[in-house]
């Protein structure tokens, strides 16, 4: 398990992953609006890839949509931007693992990217890509939605990881009872 001891390295790092996928986020985001908004949906790869401008009023799923404009600013906004800040000076300050810094900026760059969406467009994000075979398929997402779901299973696996090893290590540790 890699440390990063150096509280300047762990900001550049944390700061350097956040930034890029905050940036890869605007960048796809312009280029949807500009490539696809008002146009038919582009298929690629024999419809793996669907790719097709939608905005949604909601977080994950279109969940809150409908909800009172209060609320949406409280909990769509207001929080999140709160938890956002809060993750990044945690990791820039204390977290030492590695793959804790890098993951946890994936997801704070992810959830930062749409937090923009909903500052900038009156709470619509925009979402234009669409993956699966046949029928099975995802909902419409965007980069900040894969950097945040890849940024989360990632830090799971290497939890779980973690978790076994030390089970592992303690359990070789023990020594064993006699007969």
């Amino acid at each position: 398990m890699h440390l990063v001891t150096d509280r300047k390295r762990r900001a550049a790092l944390a700061l350097g992953v956040f930034s890029a996928n905050l940036l890869l986020d605007r960048l796809t985001k312009a280029a949807a609006v500009a490539l696809l908004k008002g146009k038919e949906p582009v298929v690629l790869l024999k419809r793996l890839v669907i790719l097709s401008y939608t905005e949604n009023t909601g977080a994950f799923l279109s969940l809150g949509a409908g909800w009172n404009a209060y609320i949406k600013i409280v909990v769509l906004l207001i929080m999140p931007v709160l938890v956002c800040a809060a993750a990044l000076v945690y990791i820039i300050r204390k977290e030492k693992k590695l793959f804790r810094i890098l993951t946890g900026s994936c997801v704070i760059g992810g959830g930062m990217g749409n937090l923009l969406d909903r500052i900038r467009n009156n709470f619509h994000v925009i979402d234009f890509m669409n993956f699966g075979i046949g029928e099975i398929r995802t909902g419409i997402l965007n980069v900040a939605d894969m950097s945040v779901t890849f940024g989360i299973i990632a830090l799971l696996i290497f939890e779980i990881a973690v978790t076994r090893q030390t089970v592992t290590q303690q359990s070789a540790a023990m020594p064993e009872e006699p007969e």
